[in-house]
């Protein structure tokens, strides 16, 4: 399991300018969403959440943000190219309730499409928030729309959908609507706030953090986060809310790889 597999990339979705989705042949066993798998390049590897989880096709999709140079590289590669993956590992999101609101900020959304996709094969009604700054960040509405899942779309700029963050319209939403659970992926400020709406409305809630990993798989503690000790890639990375206040540093700092802090605020 720790050893990576070497597969051939088998499709590439160019999802947005900085954006792309790396479909692999996989066969589907124990992998859920918001679990992750560590891609390697063959220079580097790197943890990356799964966006696309079909049993069917025996398929597995990865979407990648370029925002470096691990992640410029991997977006040179072609159909046909080969990446080394592993896992998958961490905890993912516990499907509950009849009625879900799934919020995904960005590149967050990765897993909150596979999360929706899988709730609704299993008879669950989700509605999805594909929140990003702009209307050309948005992240797979086609997509999600062909599942009939109820998609709403939200851009800080107002350029499409709802004008303002997603969790202004998550508020909204609750004020009129009833669902048993909240489910949330982006960056971390948004669901700090994402957290005290939950409060609000005394709505359980579920939460992908993301921190800088080197194993993946609870060895290394380059994930730990401070006061309980938790590793992300071990005890997370999803967690539920009553969790989440027993982790001091969410949605205040982070630490980079050399373990200095860095405010989120």
């Amino acid at each position: 399991m720790h050893v990576p597999k070497v597969v051939e990339i088998k499709r590439i979705i160019q999802e947005t300018e900085t954006v792309k989705t790396f479909i692999f042949d996989w066969k589907v066993d124990e992998e859920y969403p918001g679990q992750f798998m560590m891609v390697w390049n063959f220079e580097d590897e790197k943890p990356m959440s799964l966006s696309l989880i079909d049993p069917v096709k025996e398929e597995i999709g990865i979407s990648i943000k370029k925002v470096g140079k691990f992640t410029e590289a991997t977006h040179l590669l072609n159909v046909g190219d080969r990446l080394g993956l592993r896992g998958p590992y961490g905890r993912g999101f516990q499907i509950a309730g009849l009625k879900i609101l799934a919020v995904g900020g960005g590149i967050g959304m990765a897993p909150v499409a596979a999360f929706a996709e899988e709730a609704t094969a299993r008879g669950v009604e989700v509605e999805v928030i594909s929140a990003a700054p702009t209307e050309e960040e948005l992240l797979f509405l086609d997509r999600l729309k062909k599942c009939g899942i109820n998609l709403r779309s939200c851009t800080d700029d107002g350029s499409y959908g709802f004008s303002g963050f997603g969790t202004d319209l998550a508020e909204e939403l609750l004020e009129t609507n009833e669902y048993d659970m909240i489910v949330t992926c982006g960056p971390e400020i948004m669901m700090k706030k994402l957290a005290d709406i939950a409060d609000k409305f005394e709505i359980p809630a579920q939460f992908s953090l993301e921190r800088y990993m080197k194993c993946g798989v609870g060895i290394c503690g380059q994930c730990c986060v401070d006061n309980v000790g938790w590793r992300i890639c071990k005890e997370g990375p999803v967690f539920w809310r009553d969790e989440l206040r027993l982790i001091t540093e969410f949605g205040e700092y982070r630490r980079d790889a050399s373990g200095m802090k860095h405010s989120l605020l």
